[in-house]
């Protein structure tokens, strides 16, 4: 297993040789929100988490909000919408593309369906520097 390593800027990590992992804004503040919660987040909770999100968000792209980034972060936080579905989904194709499927299966967004959805990575393996 390779540690995780979230730099102070949020740039992404793995392992000793710290192999960036590249995802658009959006994604990578969803992954964040995950990584901060090991408990899980239930999908059906998500609008609790939208202040949450969007300061994360905010310190990725420290320029502002426009309509759309806002609108975008409605619609990811929205369970009623599939764009929570789609932001894990695209999670789940970094890690698999850098890891192999077995491997990542740690590292990306999962739970069962009405369970809450968390990463499983052990946190002693995720550094925040």
């Amino acid at each position: 297993m390779k540690k995780l390593i979230v730099s102070k800027n949020y740039g992404l990590f793995i392992g000793e040789e710290r192999k960036e992992i590249h995802m658009e804004p959006l994604v990578k503040a969803v992954y964040l929100l995950f990584l901060k919660h090991p408990e899980g987040i239930l999908f059906k909770h998500l609008p609790d988490y939208r202040k949450e999100l969007t300061e994360i968000y905010v310190k990725l792209k420290p320029y502002g909000l426009s309509d759309r980034v806002v609108q975008s972060i409605e619609d990811v936080t929205n369970p009623l919408l599939n764009s929570i579905n789609e932001k894990c989904a695209r999670v789940k194709k970094v890690f698999v593309g850098i890891l192999g499927s077995e491997m990542a299966k740690q590292y990306y967004i999962k739970g069962t369906r009405g369970e809450p959805k968390r990463i499983t990575l052990p946190r002693g393996l995720v550094l925040w520097e």
